[in-house]
C-alpha cells in the first residue's frame, strides 16, 4: 500500500523510529502472559504504555520523544487508548528484519481510531498495518510510589544476576522475602518451599554484582513469586548479555519498584557512552518500571 494510505491532517501523533527491534525488546519486557491488555498514553513528552494484573503488579514502558527521529504531536491534553499488547508486539515484529535497523512510522488516530503503522525504509515498497484500539479500562490502582524515608532504600544489581537469583528461588505459589540491611550492607533474597533457599549479595564483597546500595535501616518485605518473576522473566537477551544494571527501590509500605533500561539505539551505536554502572547515557533508552505490592506479613520489619 502506498504511503498515501496514512493521512496526517487529523492525527494527534505522527512519529518515526529507526530501530523497530529496540521497541519490540522494550515492550516484550512487560509481556508476562500471552493475552494482555495495555493502556497507551500520548503526550508531548513521548509515549507511555501501562499494563497491570490483579491490582498487585503494574508495569510501565516510557518511550521518550527523543527516541524517535520524528515526533509530531498536535493533540490537546493526553489521549489514551487500549489495545492488545501481544498483538502490538507481534505486529511490530513483522517490520523487524534480523541484522537490519528497520524504520517505521506510527500514527494515531486513523479514520476509525486505529493505530496505524507503516514501513519507512523504502518509497517503492511499503508494509502497512492497523491495530484496532478501544476505550481504555480504568487503571485499577495508583502505584503512588513514595520514598520510605529520607534515605532511599535501593540497590542496583546486574540484570543477569537479578534474573538468575529470582529464577533460582522458584517454587509454585511461594513468596520471596527481600531483606536490606545497612550493617553489613547486604541484600538477601529468601524463598520458602519444602525447604529454605537464600541468596545473599554483600555490597563490599560483590561490587561487580551489587553495583550500588543505599539503606539506613533494616527492611524486610515479602512478594508473591509470580509477580516478582514477571519483573525479570522477559528482560531482552541483549540486556542480559550486556549485563546492565537493574535498580530496585523499596518505597513506603513496602511497594517495590524495579527499573530496567533497554537500548533502542541503532545497532551501530548501541554500545556507545555506557558508564560504570552499565547505564547508557544518551536519550536512546527506553525506561521500564515495574511496581509490585507486598504481601501482608505480620513479621515484616520496617523500623
Amino acid at each position: 500500500m502506498s504511503s498515501s494510505a496514512i493521512e496526517t491532517d487529523t492525527s494527534d501523533l505522527v512519529c518515526q523510529l529507526d530501530n523497530v527491534q529496540g521497541i519490540v525488546d522494550a515492550l516484550s519486557t512487560v509481556r508476562w502472559k500471552r493475552h494482555q491488555d495495555a493502556v497507551v498514553e500520548l503526550s508531548e513528552h513521548g509515549i507511555v504504555l501501562i499494563v497491570e494484573e490483579t491490582g498487585c503488579l503494574q508495569a510501565k514502558v516510557y518511550l521518550q520523544k527523543e527516541l524517535f527521529i520524528r515526533y509530531e504531536y498536535t493533540a490537546q491534553g493526553r489521549p489514551r487508548f487500549g489495545l492488545s499488547l501481544g498483538l502490538f508486539v507481534d505486529c511490530l515484529n513483522t517490520f523487524s528484519v534480523p541484522g537490519h535497523s528497520s524504520s517505521i512510522e506510527i500514527q494515531y488516530p486513523g479514520p476509525d481510531m486505529q493505530l496505524l503503522i507503516k514501513s519507512a525504509d523504502s518509497l517503492d515498497d511499503c508494509i502497512y498495518a492497523e491495530i484496532r484500539t478501544r476505550i481504555p479500562e480504568t487503571i485499577s490502582w495508583d502505584y503512588n510510589f513514595e520514598p520510605a524515608g529520607s534515605t532511599p532504600l535501593s540497590f542496583t544489581v546486574k540484570s543477569a544476576v537479578l534474573k538468575e537469583a529470582i529464577d533460582d528461588l522458584e517454587w509454585p505459589g511461594s513468596s520471596i522475602q527481600i531483606i536490606l540491611k545497612p550493617v553489613p550492607p547486604s541484600v538477601t533474597f529468601r524463598g520458602e518451599g519444602h525447604g529454605d533457599l537464600q541468596i545473599d549479595l554483600m555490597y563490599y564483597a560483590n561490587t561487580d554484582l551489587l553495583i550500588a546500595f543505599h539503606c539506613d535501616h533494616e527492611v524486610s518485605y515479602r512478594y508473591k513469586y509470580k509477580f516478582l518473576r514477571a519483573t525479570t522473566s522477559n528482560v531482552p537477551s541483549n540486556v542480559i548479555k550486556d549485563n546492565r544494571g537493574s535498580k530496585l527501590t523499596i518505597g513506603r509500605g513496602g511497594m517495590l519498584k524495579v527499573q530496567h533500561l533497554v537500548s533502542v539505539a541503532r545497532p551501530s551505536t548501541s554500545h556507545q557512552h555506557i558508564d560504570s554502572a552499565g547505564y547508557q547515557q544518551p536519550s536512546r533508552i527506553a525506561y521500564i518500571e515495574f511496581f509490585v505490592k507486598p504481601e501482608e506479613d505480620e513479621d515484616t520489619v520496617n523500623d
